[in-house]
């Protein structure tokens, strides 16, 4: 194919100029409060009498976070014309340089043309490549924990401090201290704590609840005594809850839930403030353990405390410590996918200690999965692929609370929702908000965008995958990074292409590609941020747990799995309640007696659904 390019007054003079083809490349028990308990989070106004509780019954999990076309991101297919014409007032320049860098050929009456040039094919990092120096064990958790180099490049959602020097050395090869001389950490660079210092400050803005509380009970440090080890996503809201943990009295340890959502310059700020943190964005599977078993194998130090997120690092303790359940005296579980672990463990009989079901609490389920999920879905699709929602088919896999937050926000952008469920309640509440229910394979071939919301395994398959259109978005914002069998793709017959930080293109070998985001991990998180506000409500909540448990009397929790009593959830509400200017009713006390309520709550029975 050639092109000729000329002006209009010298069509036949211009030469034609060769291109060259730029290849594509159930019943809720209510619990009783221990007395340190109910002094360190007592709201203003009173409480109510402690109730005896009760292990809840076995239920299934809910849904938790959990969990169109990007042409702009793929290069370019066919044949891209590379010549110009310009008209210059200064005939007698023959050559010049182009101003993007080509030679310029200039015609006698003026006219400049580019001259032929080497259209080079777009390098990306080689997937193959291997960048993890220490061997990793193979399995399907290798392969879902597993990352090229390219992914280990990627950086904070929100700024990147990150030293480019250090880039290639494992942050377990390096000899860091902080100001104190202390070396019980390992984060990415610990000079970078003065950056993350700041994140924390400014997420103590909206965290409120964790603020006042950090107030009212440091004086009588309802958690002094306690070793808490965690494993959650190390964000500048979890570097407040930890400190607001540190003013409680507790001693903490902490590793990353997820390889993806660290913040190199907070955990370098925590650590810096004396907090042994083991945790740096783009772990590998034996880094990740590796931090996790730093946290607990330590000598001269035994958590008596679990605060995780996912069930890994419990998990972990009872493969290779079991012995340490015998000081330890509570588990605070707040991911959909660790609450399912320990109500099998529960079945089984194999749970050793009470733990507490912060997943299902009112103020997880209807904050952090519903409103937070509602906003951090479209940054997260936003960040990543620059795409508008106007017009594009979504399908949304699950429609709990998770999904509910997605498909509201996708609908008031004008996208076309599908949803699909297994279970008829949540269907029906999908067809009457005004959503299309449908099966997976009814809509994989003509979607634009597939979001996974079930806390599932293998919800879209290799089938799935291999049918969708060219440039289809696959994300998930469920909790487990099962949801798609993200393992298949890697194989010989496709080609990864990494364009952004966490943004791959699967290639198949007729040229068709999908846009793969995170590696199958949670979007929000690992790609984008969430709002604040909404996990000062879940941090809050924990930290509650946490105290509830702590100071527990013997016998009152037995070695099963609880939910959050509603008193707690009402006060973790009610401490929010001020940022909003917000004013409660009293009931009166003829009120009060007609309801059959105490006037300070809990205000809900049990069996009431928000």
């Amino acid at each position: 194919m050639s092109v000729q390019v000329v002006s209009a007054a010298a069509a036949a003079k211009v030469p034609e100029v060769e291109l060259k083809d730029l290849s594509p490349s159930e019943a809720e028990p209510q619990l009783g409060l221990s007395t340190a308990a109910v002094s360190a989070m007592a709201p203003p106004a009173g409480g109510g009498d402690p109730e005896a509780p009760a292990p809840v019954a076995e239920r299934p999990p809910a849904p938790g976070p959990g969990s169109g076309p990007a042409a702009a991101l793929s290069p370019a297919a066919g044949k891209v014309p590379q010549a110009s014409a310009m008209k210059r007032s200064d005939p007698h320049h023959q050559h010049q340089r182009h101003r993007d860098g080509g030679e310029a050929l200039v015609s006698p009456d003026g006219t400049v043309t580019e001259a032929p040039r080497t259209v080079k094919k777009i390098q990306f990092a080689d997937q193959k490549q291997e960048f993890n120096k220490r061997p990793t064990k193979i399995g399907r958790r290798s392969l879902s924990r597993s990352i090229s180099q390219s992914s280990t490049d990627s950086y904070s959602s929100a700024a990147s401090y990150t030293d480019s020097s250090d880039d290639e050395t494992s942050p377990r090869d390096k000899q860091q201290k902080n100001s104190k001389g202390s070396s019980d950490f390992c984060v990415k660079n610990i000079k970078q704590a003065e950056f993350g210092r700041r994140e924390i400050e400014i997420a103590e803005q909206e965290m409120p609840a964790l603020m006042a509380l950090r107030k009212r009970a440091q004086g009588e440090k309802p958690l002094a005594g306690a070793k808490i080890v965690g494993c959650t996503h190390i964000t500048a809201q979890t570097a407040v809850l930890m400190e607001t943990l540190g003013a409680l009295g507790a001693q903490c340890r902490w590793a990353a839930c997820n390889i993806y959502s660290t913040l190199n310059e907070v955990a370098a700020a925590l650590a810096e403030n004396g907090f042994p943190v083991f945790a740096w964005k783009g772990e590998s599977e034996d880094d990740f353990w590796w931090c996790i078993d730093r946290c607990v194998n330590v000598e001269g130090w035994q958590p008596n405390m679990i605060l995780d997120d996912g069930g890994d690092l419990t998990h972990w303790i009872y493969k290779k410590y079991p012995n340490m359940f015998k000081k330890i005296k509570g588990i605070v579980e707040e991911s959909v996918t660790g609450v399912h672990r320990l109500y099998q463990l529960s079945k089984a009989g194999k749970l050793c200690v009470p733990a507490m079901n912060v997943n299902d609490s009112v103020t997880k389920q209807k904050f952090d999965n519903l409103y937070c999920c509602r906003e951090s879905i479209l940054d997260g699709l936003k960040r990543t692929t620059d795409m508008m929602f106007g017009g594009k088919q979504v399908v949304v896999c699950g429609y709990g609370e998770v999904g509910k937050g997605c498909c509201a926000a996708l609908k008031a952008m004008g996208s076309i929702v599908y949803v699909t469920e297994i279970d008829p309640i949540c269907a029906l509440q999908a067809c009457m908000d005004g959503f299309r229910l449908v099966k997976l394979n009814e809509v994989i071939r003509q979607v634009d965008i597939v979001i996974t919301c079930t806390g599932n395994k293998n919800v879209v398959t290799r089938e799935h995958l291999d049918r969708m259109k060219n440039s289809c978005i696959v994300c998930n914002m469920g909790h487990s990074n099962t949801e798609i069998d993200v393992a298949s793709l890697r194989t010989p017959e496709l080609t990864w292409e990494r364009v952004r930080s966490q943004v791959d293109h699967v290639i198949w070998p007729d040229g068709k590609r999908i846009v793969l985001l995170a590696e199958g991990r949670l979007l929000n998180l690992s790609c984008s941020t969430v709002p604040t506000f909404v996990l000062s409500i879940t941090a809050t909540t924990q930290a509650l747990a946490l105290i509830e448990l702590y100071n527990a009397p013997e016998g009152r929790y037995k070695q099963d799995v609880y939910l959050l009593p509603k008193k707690m959830d009402e006060y973790v509400a009610s401490l929010h309640l001020p940022t909003f200017d917000a004013h409660l009713t009293e009931l009166t006390d003829e009120q009060a007696k007609y309801l059959g309520l105490n006037k300070n709550g809990p205000f809900k029975p049990n069996y009431y659904r928000y």
